[in-house]
């Protein structure tokens, strides 16, 4: 397993090294089968007012899940240990949801107003077009793998995202997963 640990507005030396891989990484290890790839990042908050100022972030990679969980503490130990009982708690979470499926191992913009998109299309659309492209502040690029639309809401709620989008092994097409203001799911597919 490939374990990368990075640090931000945070000097790491081999102590917290040390102890991240003992308090996390071997957790994965234990917990989780054939973890690919674990991002561990530790930020240092420089606000005074805020009394947690050290966050871990950890993101596991393993056999088609993501798995992320972040947590604070007065120092970066107590982040550690907080984390990595949050972890523990996710991957559990995730394996039984897994166990459960029978599925065990599986492999509006800011700035812009609405009245302003109306106007696309009229000799106006170049200037809205330009704050609409400047507005888009993050690209993400990311693998999609063929899963069901139960694998992709377990995953949407693993991340803790209001949405997924994956390739649905039924169909074969791009489809999209979001949570409904009642709580429920949504499933989107495309049709030719």
């Amino acid at each position: 397993m490939e374990y990368i640990v990075k640090a931000r507005n945070f000097e790491l030396n081999e102590k917290i090294k040390d102890y991240s891989e003992k308090k996390i990484k071997s957790k994965i290890e234990k917990l989780l089968e054939r973890t690919t790839k674990t991002e561990v990042k530790f930020v240092m908050e420089k606000n005074p007012r805020i009394t947690e100022n050290n966050r871990v972030e950890v993101t596991a990679f393993a056999s088609g899940a993501v798995i992320r969980v972040t947590d604070t503490g007065t120092d970066v130990f107590a982040a550690i240990d907080k984390v990595s009982s949050k972890l523990e708690r996710q991957i559990k979470k995730y394996r039984e949801k897994m166990s459960r499926k029978g599925r065990k191992n599986h492999d509006n913009a800011p700035g812009i107003g609405t009245s302003d998109i109306g106007k696309i299309g009229s000799a106006d659309s170049g200037n809205i077009e330009e704050k609409i492209r400047n507005s888009i502040v993050k690209t993400k690029t990311f693998m999609l793998k063929p899963i069901s639309p139960e694998e992709a809401v377990i995953q949407m709620e693993l991340l803790g995202h209001d949405f997924f989008v994956f390739i649905n092994s039924e169909t074969e097409r791009t489809a999209v997963v979001y949570k409904r203001k009642d709580l429920n799911y949504g499933l989107i597919e495309p049709t030719i």
